[in-house]
Order: structure tokens, then C-alpha cells, then sequence
């Protein structure tokens, strides 16, 4: 039974409900738990989320701008399926993205953005620690969050909210990937040294550095998946969580 208690009342206009929608139908897609090609049944899944037809189905709509929902005319919405060709072109993009928005930001950064970086990832420090010492999956769903925070803090400074949103919209995607594709995911002890390799290369502003880092640590990740989708054993990758 899924929970409701933080859905917006009866009373709230439908804007409202349909970002509370949007956000559920996000994270469960996101996390694999509604599978590639489902059919998103429009009463099926107003019951099941507990709001109505209406901003369900402008959720949908906005889903199918982040490309995690398609949509076929008047057919309806499916969850957007995944692939192998998609994996490469997203882990192109998503290189590419990336790697400008550090660079930017090591060109573009102040002070305040230095302490952001260091906060971020002392924090991610700190929870590395604790998954060494107990791996179970909230440990696991912390780290990640962390390493997440870390990320967007290395690329804050860029000053395009353009280049921001896409690098969302591309990290959500291989977020996806790893969700679906290795959902009894180890961490790769590599994943750390990568880390403080970066934290130290952007602080020192080194972008040369910092910018091939940040193209191994991508596409180390997505070659896991690839190999994981091409053997379908995903219970034996390790990954990095980027």
C-alpha cells in the first residue's frame, strides 16, 4: 500500500497535486519500480497514487519532457524503455555536460563555491566511512545521496541554469540505468580514491585534470551497465555511483 500522508489535501489546486504526482511517478521510475515499456494506465494509476485523472495526466506530460515517459498520440503514456544505444548516446552527452559544467565552475567559482565543494564532500567522506562499516541498503541510499550532493556542488558555479538542467535531466537518466540494470549494486572501493582525486583537482583548479576525471569516472560507470546489460548478470558489477 503506498503511502499518501504527504500528498496534497483535496483543497490544493491542481498544480499542486500534479507536482506531487510528477515527483512520485519520477522517483518510482527512476528507481525501477515502475518497469521500462509499462502501460501508465490513467484510473489504474489515479487510484493507485491516490489523485485524479487531471493532474496525473499533466504529470505525464512533463514526464515526457524529461524523457522517462512517451507518449503516442491518444494511445497513452508508457514508461520510455531502455536500451543499449541509449546508454551510449546519454553517457556521450552526459560526459560532455559535465565536464563543462566543472570546468566552468573551477573558471567561474568564488569563495563560497570553494566552501560548498569542501562541505559537500567532507559529508560524502564522512558516509563513506559508515558504509565501509555496515553496506546495507540505507547506508548505501545515504552514500548516494551524499555523492549526489558532491556532484552538483562541483558543477554549481557554472553560471548556466541551462547547462544545469540538462546535466539533471542526463544524471537522473544513468540514475535509472544503475537502478534497473545492477539493483544489487556493490560499491567499487575505486569510487573514493575518485572522489578526493577530484574534490582535489577542482579546488586546485586544475580544469585540465579535473575535466578528464570526471570523463573516467562517467564512463567507468557506464561501462559496468553496458557490461551488465550485455551478460545480464548484474549481481556481480561493481559500480560508482556518478
Amino acid at each position: 500500500m503506498i503511502d499518501h500522508s504527504d500528498r496534497p489535501d483535496d483543497n490544493a489546486d491542481t498544480r499542486t497535486i500534479a507536482d506531487y504526482i510528477y515527483q512520485e511517478l519520477h522517483r518510482d521510475i527512476v528507481s525501477g519500480v515502475l518497469i521500462p515499456g509499462t502501460k501508465l494506465r490513467m484510473g489504474k494509476f489515479s487510484r493507485h497514487y491516490g489523485v485524479g485523472i487531471s493532474p496525473l495526466r499533466e504529470a505525464l506530460v512533463k514526464l515526457t519532457g524529461d524523457a522517462l515517459v512517451r507518449t503516442e498520440g491518444q494511445r497513452g503514456f508508457w514508461v520510455s524503455p531502455i536500451s543499449a544505444g541509449e546508454l551510449e548516446d546519454t553517457t556521450e552527452i552526459r560526459v560532455l555536460i559535465e565536464t563543462e559544467a566543472v570546468v566552468r565552475s573551477i573558471r567561474l567559482g568564488d569563495h563560497a563555491w570553494e566552501e560548498r565543494v569542501r562541505e559537500a564532500h567532507v559529508t560524502l567522506r564522512e558516509f563513506t566511512e559508515r558504509l565501509a562499516e555496515s553496506d546495507d541498503e540505507r547506508a548505501l541510499a545515504a552514500w548516494e545521496h551524499a555523492n549526489r550532493r558532491f556532484h552538483d556542488a562541483l558543477c554549481s558555479a557554472c553560471g548556466s541554469p541551462w547547462l544545469m538542467r540538462v546535466r539533471h535531466m542526463l544524471d537522473r537518466h544513468a540514475e535509472r540505468y544503475r537502478a534497473i540494470v545492477l539493483p544489487n549494486r556493490r560499491m567499487d572501493p575505486d569510487t573514493h580514491d575518485e572522489n578526493d582525486a577530484l574534490a582535489e583537482a577542482v579546488l586546485g583548479r586544475k580544469a585540465l585534470r579535473a575535466g578528464h576525471l570526471v570523463r573516467l569516472h562517467v564512463q567507468r560507470t557506464a561501462n559496468c551497465v553496458r557490461e551488465a546489460m550485455r551478460t545480464g548478470e548484474p549481481d556481480k558489477a561493481a559500480v560508482s555511483a556518478v
